[in-house]
């Protein structure tokens, strides 16, 4: 059961990735395109991130949180992963409002754009290979030992409840 997760989890993953990866340079052809052809390639792009790359990132996430209670995945660099797939989502979030902004009456989106957004989705999707593939040993509680202590997370949170409080 467990290999059938993994391969649905790995799918979804190389499926949004690559997507979100590939679709900078979809919304750079926006810069060359009128007419008809702008209309088509922005139906292509909002076809690409609704249909396929929203329901990979689901699936992705979905299988990844089964997996968490499936193999008991309870783990410090597992924390860490999922901070690095929260930016990954992030920048999920960020593509999409772009293909909505890119396609307006002016919109662009030059090479600079599309190198950062690429750039900032390699490294997303590295961080997260490499924190799998290597499992560091973290070692919360020298990270942070205030937090393993009952009433440890109120003393540290204190001051931002104060400030909060009108």
């Amino acid at each position: 059961m467990i290999w059938m997760v993994k391969l649905l989890h790995l799918t979804a993953i190389s499926i949004w990735a690559g997507g979100l990866v590939a679709l900078p340079f979809l919304l750079l052809q926006r810069r060359k395109l009128t007419g008809e052809p702008l209309h088509r390639l922005h139906r292509l792009a909002r076809a690409l991130y609704v249909s396929i790359l929203s329901p990979a990132a689901f699936v992705a996430i979905a299988s990844g949180t089964a997996l968490v209670f499936l193999s008991g995945t309870f783990v410090e660099w597992f924390s860490l992963k999922l901070v690095i797939v929260g930016a990954l989502a992030a920048l999920h979030v960020r593509a999409g409002l772009l293909v909505l902004r890119v396609f307006d009456a002016g919109g662009k989106f030059g090479r600079a754009h599309c190198a950062t957004l690429t750039t900032a989705t390699l490294a997303t999707v590295s961080g997260v290979l490499v924190i799998v593939l290597w499992k560091p040993r973290i070692d919360a509680v020298a990270l942070a030992p205030g937090l393993f202590y009952p009433g440890g997370l109120s003393d540290i949170l204190a001051p931002v409840i104060a400030w909060a409080r009108p």
